[in-house]
């Protein structure tokens, strides 16, 4: 499966394809149980106070959603290519900022440590024997990024906060510019969620070559834990939020 670099870095602003092109073409690389027997969240997780220390990436790798905390998904730990810098994505109105590293398997805000991971929805096919109609469905599925960002003192509540602001202010579009190309944000629409202890959801209708790309992005936190996730497919369309991994990673969290 390949792609042009325009549609590659136009993708960005929902973890981009190439994301999601490794997920459909590496979806067996951790399907077993690994994560099985991780621990789960312990009082580290807990409300956030103003001395509060950023957990360590060794600590936020145990509280993050892993192969045996969901069901009919392959959960896989992200690569160093799929992850990109904040600093590598910016946008036209400096407000939108947060949403768009949201969108880019970017922790928000100023994290003292960030984990991520894939999770792939496994289509219900008749395996070898599957219809080309089944086939294109499975090349659909969607694939949900999971980043986790823990920060020292508020700043948690702070990237919560600028999150849910850009959600609203951005509510017209705006544009996202990842690898030296520009991405059209159409409209981003609020969505009900409910997780952690302050949670916000939104729908993203994005422009790839001429037509719609809608994407699902939602954002909770727990203390000073914020878990970031961003939904999308080949197909162009999600048609709602990733109610299992929302529920498997606030598990997770405690």
């Amino acid at each position: 499966m390949r792609t042009s670099k325009g549609t590659a870095a136009a993708a960005a602003t929902a973890v981009s394809l190439a994301l999601l092109l490794t997920a459909c073409s590496g979806a067996k690389e951790e399907s077993g149980d690994k994560g099985k027997d991780a621990p789960k969240a312990s009082a580290s997780a807990t409300s956030a106070v103003p001395d509060a220390k950023a957990l360590s990436v060794a600590e936020l790798e145990k509280l993050i959603v892993e192969q045996a905390d969901l069901k009919g998904h392959q959960v896989q730990k992200a690569k160093p290519a799929d992850v990109v810098k904040s600093g590598d994505v910016t946008t036209d109105k400096p407000g939108c900022k947060p949403l768009a590293d949201a969108m880019s398997f970017v922790a928000t805000g100023t994290p003292g440590a960030s984990v991520q991971r894939k999770a792939i929805e496994v289509p219900k096919t008749s395996g070898a024997t599957a219809s080309p109609e089944e086939a294109l469905g499975a090349l659909a599925a969607p694939v949900t990024a999971v980043t986790l960002g823990s920060y020292d003192g508020s700043g948690a509540h702070d990237a919560f906060a600028s999150l849910k602001k850009a959600g609203a202010e951005c509510a017209g579009g705006f544009t996202l510019i990842g690898g030296g190309e520009k991405t059209t944000i159409h409209k981003v629409t609020p969505e009900s969620v409910t997780a952690g202890e302050e949670s916000v959801a939104f729908t993203v209708i994005t422009d790839m070559d001429g037509k719609p790309f809608i994407t699902n992005v939602v954002a909770f936190r727990k203390g000073n834990t914020l878990a970031s996730l961003s939904t999308l497919s080949l197909g162009g369309k999600v048609k709602e939020l990733p109610q299992a991994v929302i529920d498997a990673q606030a598990a997770k969290l405690g």
